[in-house]
């Protein structure tokens, strides 16, 4: 079967599509066909060897599968094969065929595509965690999103939106603040200009924002946090500017306001089981349509490297899916 390869850490040009042996399931284990892999910008960071945990060389990349079940281990049920299934796995995504822990599948649901699937359980779980468990959104508040137009910003506005919140998205570009507006943010600034904050005022009414969802930051964090109304909360997500921010610790006791850790892989990591009402959460409201996950732009394997190498250089807009075909 084809597989993307990573052989050596480094730049996502030096990956390699080969053919590998294809999967057998093991006891406990079932094996998919892919349809659709998600990526993202830690997967981009596991192939530079960036990322604080390293993947033993050699492996294939990717880490959000969707696909058909086409054979089962021991202890699985032969009522599984044929069905479609969305999973996470520390690596394999990229390749044609991938065993998994038939424990970690989740049904996808009739209404949602291939694509859609593989590029939702990472940034929607981490936006619904993070909005209900980390930021106790309610219905009517303000959200500022950072790094709006990533997949991971996509995620956050989709489900803030769904929550009832008004959103104000934070991009570099024209075109990433009309696609995060196209995603269903309600307002959207330029967080590049020197005094962008002053934007925030004609859609607030002057009035500071309740929650900042914050995958970005670098220098833009604490001034992200000075947005905040008094009780409000900034949810750290990542750090996709390269730079872990210092804000001084006189600016939540004076606004008497929060910094929460949004770390969701950490979260079902300590109890396995909390993600299963976030998972019922989304997949209903994808159902209903009170949530959209479809990628922004689908590509085939062959370009999966290209694809990695924007995400590293934060020029990829919405979430980008790997497709395979038959």
């Amino acid at each position: 079967m084809k597989a993307i390869r990573c052989l050596q850490y480094g730049p996502p040009a030096d990956l390699v599509l080969e053919d590998i042996d294809e999967p057998a399931p093991s006891k406990g284990k079932l094996v998919i066909e892919t349809e659709a892999a998600g990526l993202g910008y830690v997967d981009a960071l596991l192939v530079a060897g960036r990322y604080q945990v390293k993947t033993p060389l050699p492996f294939v990349p990717g880490s959000e599968v969707a696909g058909k079940v086409v054979a089962v281990g021991e202890g699985v049920s032969d009522a599984l094969i044929g069905k479609r299934v969305m999973a996470l796995s520390p690596a394999g995504a990229l390749a044609e065929k991938l065993a998994l822990p038939a424990a970690a599948c989740i049904p996808v649901p009739d209404a949602m595509s291939a694509e859609a699937a593989a590029g939702f359980i990472v940034s929607y779980c981490t936006a619904l965690y993070g909005f209900e468990t980390c930021g106790h959104l309610k219905t009517g508040e303000t959200v500022l999103v950072l790094g709006a137009a990533g997949g991971v910003g996509m995620a956050a506005i989709d489900v803030a939106k769904a929550m009832g919140a008004t959103v104000i998205a934070a991009a570099s570009s024209e075109e990433k603040r009309a696609a995060a507006k196209a995603a269903g943010a309600d307002f959207a600034i330029d967080y590049t200009k020197e005094e962008w904050r002053k934007e925030l005022e004609p859609f607030t009414g002057r009035r500071d924002v309740d929650l900042v969802y914050d995958p970005v930051g670098g220098d833009i964090s604490e001034t992200a946090f000075r947005c905040l109304a008094p009780g409000g909360r900034h949810l750290v997500v990542g750090f996709a500017a390269g730079d872990i921010p210092r804000i001084p610790l006189n600016l939540p006791l004076l606004k008497r306001s929060s910094i929460v850790g949004v770390d969701w892989g950490g979260h079902i990591r300590a109890d396995p089981g909390a993600n299963i009402p976030l998972m019922k959460t989304l997949t209903a409201w994808a159902s209903e349509g009170r949530i959209h996950p479809e990628p922004a732009a689908s590509y085939p394997l062959a370009e999966a490297p290209a694809v990695l190498q924007r995400l590293l250089d934060r020029e990829s807009v919405g979430k980008p899916v790997i497709r395979f075909t038959s």
